[in-house]
């Protein structure tokens, strides 16, 4: 719109010049009262007509009206237009109009003149031209066609309303098009929609009028619902409201004819009918409710079955699951027949089947299972755990076994969690802490019964042995009394008993004395209940203690302890273990099934899961196992070597039983691996790879404190076994073994000399081997290495102080040569060089007793070459080793002076 006038002139047009003109020229501006958002924002709330008005006011009035935002806005509201299309329609053209443009510039490169005037082509246009003028107008009105919904179907809408039903889906999404495509769905529909919100009873609309059939009235009714979405005028609301108190008239008279097909089950006929009338209508929700509310399955549900018989049916404190699975089955195969007539009556049969199968599930199986699951609950708690995990089965199952229409949205799978997490979810909270709770109780009473069961054995057979004594001071001080036993001189026992700390002639024994004796010995009389060790048999039963208790109190003391000292074995049970386990996987099994819930309940189910396996590990470990480990050291720390009469065994018996108590360890360690890795892990109910998951950490913790606990037990077996070997380098150990008595020649000549190694040295290599490889295969490959290289020092300093005690004669060197040949020989199959090292200097040393007195000065330079023993012996302490030659007094004095002028000449 221009900003300029020219002013009004009076008289006679003069021919004045352009100056003048100028001159009477006034400037006078306009500006609009209003800003073009608010126009714009009002815009938005007129009617249609009002809007073509408007846009004939000016020429940017009439671009503010035709914007094509504003009529995409009222089709994207009608839910008919797709951005997708309009962007593809869009990009198609763009892609056509390059193609043009580059065939143009193709043909113009190709030509070598130009033509200004082409005949052929000006004639083509005028005929063109002339076609259009003698074609009639059609009256529009700024693109707004009158009813026209097809350029090339010029008869009338009433004539045929069929155009006017589909005017909806084909409306096209393309830019700059959207006014044209609004304007042909508002003059199909505004004449109806007008006319329905002016009637004043149902009778009056034409829209009853131009359509007979109920499927074409329902057509229409429904399209005029999506058109009042895109009306927003004034008194927009009590338009709508009209409608759909039209609307709502049309569906009840239509809702009668189905109901009343449905009251003579005409399924085919006007059930079928008028259900596909509803869904033309508005998706058909009011004859879908009112074919489930009315069915008459939802009162047969006493002819189903009755949840008590699953109680009824079986045994005290115990229920069967046969009754509800037969509940299940029938109540499958009635709704897999439903679903046949379903799909004959609706259009959308599956959005009907599974709206049913609900109300099956709300009316009939939660009906079923509540009052079940309560009444299992009131009575026994494993009766209650067994009922929840095998109904959720059932129903599972039962949803799996349906038939559900072709089109039926989501798998049977999908719908399985939905009906299955529908139905359990009010119990499921209390569901799993039950089961947590319940196996923990069980877990504590198992361990408690065998730790209650190991005492009261433990109080008999002390209330056997030591029933005809005060036991007060015993009670008061059991280390005390124990060294009283173990100080007392072997005399005040009788001879005709064996006695247990070391006479040298046994007596025959009788019964009694001979279970004494095995108990002694390492083959005890066994009260206890024991475990499957690795080598014996998978049941043992205990034997009766002896028939007659020692009547002397230190007999009866000394056979009490190692009655102890034998049941190490039996402080914790691979039974037990089995059983817990075994419990474990029982719930676990019930509990998992919830986790393929998904969602918050699967989660919930989940981390119970881990916290089940949380608690059998800390029971286990914790109240178990370290506690049996803790009694093993315990009773490790008060054996004594000295109180065992028969050493012949190549091993310690209370040390045999600690590993034997390793290896049963490692057996619960690889069962809990096993039980975590199959029950969990592969599962995707833990994560190995997540470090902060519950499952693995408690993992650990017990791996750790069985680590720990073996270590603690090793290092006291190490003693044990040390006191062992020292036991049998003092008793064993002959005198003449390094120091033999002189010979005569002819005695010499007529023997052969025995050059290998001493009994004592096979018996301890032999005993401390036997322990090492006990442990090969039942602990880890780092803890091995540390017990064998700690037993390796510990055998080293043994051996050290053993030839410090001894007298050693030049003819007696070959024997303890020989020995230390024999260790340095053991040593190396450990495998261990830093170890290897000190038994090499040992062997080295033991050179010194071979040289002889003559050769005073040799000796000397071998105890002062430090090089020689790789550091492991100084020269003084090997000068401590010289002075047990048996010769030392003969040959002191030219050690002692050789070696004083080594250091002067190194000085």
């Amino acid at each position: 719109m221009s900003n300029f006038k020219r002013a009004p002139q009076q008289g006679p047009a003069s021919r004045a010049s352009i100056l003048g003109t100028l001159r009477a020229t006034s400037m006078i501006e306009s500006k609009t009262s209003l800003p073009a958002e608010i126009i714009v924002s009002i815009m938005n709330y007129l009617p249609v007509s009002d809007l073509l008005r408007f846009a004939r006011t000016s020429w940017r009035m009439r671009e503010m009206v035709y914007d094509d935002t504003r009529w995409v806005a009222r089709l994207k509201s009608m839910g008919c237009w797709s951005e997708a299309e309009a962007r593809k329609r869009f990009e198609d053209a763009m892609k056509k109009k390059r193609d043009a443009a580059g065939r143009a510039n193709a043909r113009g490169a190709g030509q070598t003149s130009t033509t200004i005037f082409d005949a052929t082509v000006e004639e083509e246009r005028r005929k063109v031209q002339a076609r259009q003028a003698l074609q009639p107008l059609e009256p529009k009105l700024d693109g707004f066609e009158t009813l026209s919904l097809i350029s090339s179907q010029p008869k009338s809408p009433y004539e045929d309303p069929a155009a006017l039903l589909d005017v909806l889906k084909n409306v096209r999404s393309i830019r700059g098009y959207a006014r044209q495509e609004y304007g042909k769905v508002y003059g199909a529909l505004a004449p109806f929609y007008f006319d329905l919100v002016r009637a004043k009873t149902h009778t009056e609309p034409i829209v009853f009028t131009v359509f007979r059939d109920p499927e074409r009235q329902a057509q229409m009714l429904s399209n005029l619902q999506i058109f009042g979405k895109s009306d927003w005028a004034q008194g927009c609301e009590q338009r709508e409201a009209k409608l759909i108190n039209m609307t709502t008239i049309f569906e009840s008279a239509v809702l009668r004819e189905f109901e009343q097909g449905y009251e003579f089950w005409d399924v085919d006929g006007r059930m079928q009918r008028y259900a596909h009338v509803l869904h033309t209508l508005n998706g058909g929700s009011a004859a879908m409710d009112l074919f489930i509310q009315k069915h008459p399955i939802l009162n047969e549900r006493g002819s189903l079955g009755n949840p008590m018989d699953c109680i009824n049916q079986a045994p005290q404190d115990s229920i069967t699951l046969e009754p509800s699975h037969m509940f299940f089955a029938l109540l499958a195969r009635k709704v897999n027949e439903q679903s046949a007539v379903i799909s004959r009556i609706f259009p959308r049969p599956g959005i009907v089947f599974w709206a049913f199968v609900d109300k099956i599930r709300e009316d009939i199986i939660m009906e079923y299972v509540t009052p079940l699951l309560d009444e299992c609950h009131d009575r026994h708690m494993p009766s209650y755990l067994k009922a929840v995990s095998g109904l959720f089965e059932h129903c599972v199952q039962f949803v799996r076994s349906l038939d559900p229409p072709k089109d039926s949205e989501g798998g049977l799978d999908d719908h399985a969690k939905d009906i299955a997490l529908k139905v359990f979810e009010p119990h499921l909270d209390l569901y799993l802490q039950e089961e947590l709770d319940s196996f923990t109780r069980f877990a504590e009473r198992e361990v408690d019964d065998w730790e209650q069961k190991l005492s009261e054995q433990d109080a008999t057979v002390e209330s056997f042995y030591m029933g005809n004594f005060n036991r007060q001071a015993d009670k008061n001080d059991f280390l005390t009394s124990f060294k009283k036993v173990v100080m007392m001189p072997v005399t005040v026992l009788p001879s005709a008993i064996s006695s247990p700390f070391g006479a040298s002639k046994p007596a025959p024994a009788t019964a009694h004395n001979s279970a004494l004796r095995r108990s002694v010995v390492g083959t005890p009389v066994s009260s206890r209940p024991q475990t499957p060790g690795l080598g014996g048999p998978p049941e043992r039963t205990a034997s009766p203690l002896p028939s007659e208790a020692p009547n002397d109190e230190l007999k009866a003391k000394a056979a009490l302890m190692a009655n102890r000292l034998e049941g190490i074995r039996s402080l914790f049970s691979i039974e037990v273990a089995l059983s817990l386990v075994h419990a474990a996987k029982e719930g676990l099994g019930r509990a998992e099934k919830f986790v393929a819930l998904g969602g918050q309940a699967g989660e919930e189910a989940r981390e119970q899961c881990e916290a089940l396996f949380v608690v059998l590990v800390r029971i286990l470990g914790q109240t178990h196992v370290k506690n049996g480990f803790t009694k093993a050291v315990e009773h490790l720390s008060h054996y004594n070597p000295r109180e065992i009469s028969d050493h012949s065994q190549t091993g310690v018996a209370p040390l045999v039983m600690f590993i034997e108590l390793v290896n049963v360890g490692d057996i619960i360690s690889q069962m809990i691996d096993v039980f975590y890795e199959q029950q969990l892990a592969a599962t995707k109910i833990a994560d190995r790879n997540d470090f902060l998951d519950p499952a693995g950490l408690a993992k650990k913790k017990f791996e750790q404190m069985l680590d720990e606990s073996v270590a603690a037990g090793l290092n006291k077996g190490i003693d044990v076994l040390m006191d062992e070997v020292e036991y049998l380098c003092a008793t064993t150990q002959l005198p003449t073994d390094f120091n033999p008595l002189p010979s005569s020649h002819e005695a010499i000549t007529n023997k052969d000399p025995d050059i290998g190694p001493t009994v004592t040295a096979r018996r301890v290599t032999e005993l401390v081997a036997s322990h090492t490889k006990m442990l090969v295969g039942s602990t880890e490959k780092s803890m091995l290495d540390v017990f064998n290289s700690e037993v390796g020092l510990r055998l080293f300093t043994a051996v050290c102080k053993h030839i410090k005690r001894q007298r050693i004669s030049t003819e007696g060197s070959v024997k303890l040569i020989a020995d230390m040949n024999m260790y340095f020989e053991y040593i190396r199959t450990l495998k261990n060089p830093d170890l290897l090292a000190y038994f090499k200097a040992l062997r080295e040393l033991s050179q010194i007793y071979l040289i002889d007195a003559r050769h005073a000065k040799e000796m000397a330079t071998i105890i002062a070459d430090g090089d020689r023993f790789g550091g492991i012996f100084r020269a003084e302490e090997a000068y401590e080793f010289a002075e047990r030659r048996a010769d030392w007094f003969q040959v002191k004095k030219d050690v002692e002076r050789a070696m004083y002028g080594l250091e002067c000449v190194l000085m």
